[in-house]
């Protein structure tokens, strides 16, 4: 792993750091270099490194903006009107990209700035007993710790997750991963670790989030902002879902469902809900923006929608947009010239990154690979029944299969980043297209172009241990 790459990890929270607050938009956090080099030891230094993955997380190059745009325009979702959207995403569109491109490094950087915060919190000694301003009882100070530290182990088992499917070569004809650092240590060279390495990490991680974080109290799913426990398991649906291992997809969906803490956003409410700042019924984990951190013209509604908020860069694939039907509220929000002007409409919306539309919507699929199909048409029937436009409720479904969960997929989550990945996980061609949405070059998994390069920054370090993807010019 290259130094500076790490030592990013602690520059957003060096001097004064803009962190996010779960209660606040935005508060301002003194650190000084003594806090850097030594062990945190209060619960607010530990929180506030939290926040800055965070942070991390919102940068427009991650969740902000491009890891969920390139998600789209590789699929059957969306394609880049790059000739008039000013011309972002082109070399991913075209699979022209090389190790000097910034739609690599950028969300490559955000990644790894992420588990380095990570880090700092999951091995932090403190030097003495851990002070809390908001109580004095040992115990509670030592929850609180655990309930932090459950949250950096999410934070690093996602951004491994985004790594690996991003730069990993499971899908590209190859076995291996992503460099797995598990501790802060911006001296040292570390080797990229194999898929299945990589996937044993993010599974222990997961588990261990959950096992530190404990029973969640009545209304920690009232603030979506940070990942709680429902936020780590459903989080583990999606990852599940990714590996195939359908039984984990089912516990998991299960336990959420039956929690009754969530509920499928109604028709009335559908485009709203993604401007409603940690409010919203169906919002699991979302990521603070808020009109401080406005995200400008890097935005990921600047890529959707016309100006005046937008170039409409990212346009919706004609034949998606009309097979919605009539009632279908989703076909509501895309326009006639295909652009998505329903979800992200401000460049200040907080970052949805799990609903639990997405979550019945796993639970439907490992349903139906090895589950019960009654309960897979009963996830599957929880989205419809809110989705009529003038109804409120599309006509149920009698009967459910793989192929309709999939559209339901494209039709439910467009905009948000599953595209690519979904055909990729269920072995699907990758179309590419022009920059009018026209179907070109067809490439199956296992060509090498359905990763994306290790960035020129990362290679170029003299005595790296990180090999590039093959494939790609450096």
């Amino acid at each position: 792993m290259k130094k500076y790459l790490l030592k990013y990890g602690m520059l957003a929270v060096l001097s004064t750091a803009a962190l996010t607050s779960c209660s606040d938009d935005f508060i301002e956090t003194e650190f000084f270099q003594q806090v850097q080099q030594g062990p945190l030891n209060t619960i607010e230094e530990l929180d506030a490194f939290v926040k800055g993955q965070y942070l991390s997380m919102r940068n427009a190059s991650y969740y902000g903006c491009d890891f969920l745009m390139i998600g789209e325009l590789r699929s059957n979702n969306m394609y880049s009107d790059f000739a008039n959207g000013a011309g972002y995403y082109q070399t991913v569109a075209s699979y022209s990209m090389t190790a000097g491109d910034q739609y690599s490094s950028g969300p490559y950087a955000e990644m790894y700035k992420v588990i380095a915060k990570a880090n700092i919190v999951i091995n932090n000694v403190p030097s003495g007993q851990l002070t809390w301003k908001q109580s004095q009882d040992p115990a509670a100070i030592q929850a609180k710790a655990n309930y932090l530290k459950g949250q950096a182990y999410a934070s690093r088992a996602l951004a491994l997750f985004d790594a690996l499917r991003m730069f990993g070569q499971e899908y590209a004809g190859g076995t291996t991963g992503v460099v797995i650092p598990t501790v802060y240590n911006p001296e040292a060279k570390q080797a990229r670790s194999t898929v299945a390495e990589t996937r044993a990490q993010i599974e222990a991680d997961f588990d261990k989030a959950l096992s530190l974080m404990g029973t969640p109290t009545a209304n920690i799913h009232l603030t979506r902002t940070e990942i709680n426990q429902y936020g780590v398991k459903a989080l583990m649906s999606r990852y599940y879902l990714y590996k195939g291992d359908y039984a984990k997809v089912r516990t998991l969906v299960a336990d959420l469902v039956a929690s009754g803490k969530y509920s499928v956003i109604g028709a009335s409410d559908f485009s709203g809900s993604f401007s409603k700042p940690d409010s919203s019924v169906n919002s699991i984990f979302e990521i603070a923006v808020g009109s401080t951190n406005d995200l400008g013209t890097t935005s990921t509604s600047n890529k959707l929608n016309l100006a005046p908020k937008g170039y409409g860069n990212m346009k919706v694939v004609p034949a998606l947009r009309l097979s919605y039907i009539a009632d279908d509220v989703r076909g509501a929000v895309i326009s006639s010239t295909n652009v998505l002007n329903g979800k992200y409409v401000n460049s200040f919306d907080n970052i949805r990154v799990v609903r639990y539309e997405e979550v019945l919507l796993n639970g439907a699929e490992a349903e139906l690979n090895g589950g019960s199909a009654a309960t897979a048409l009963t996830y599957y029937n929880l989205i419809q029944a809110k989705r009529g436009k003038a109804t409120g409720a599309l006509a149920p479904a009698a009967a459910v299969t793989l192929d309709m969960v999939a559209t339901e997929r494209q039709k439910e989550l467009v905009g948000e980043g599953f595209g690519y990945w979904d055909l990729l996980r269920r072995n699907q061609p990758i179309i590419q297209r022009s920059s009018s949405g026209v179907a070109g070059t067809v490439r199956n998994v296992g060509n090498q172009l359905l990763t994306f390069p290790i960035p020129r920054t990362e290679i170029n370090v003299p005595g790296t241990l990180v090999v590039p993807n093959p494939g790609f010019g450096n």
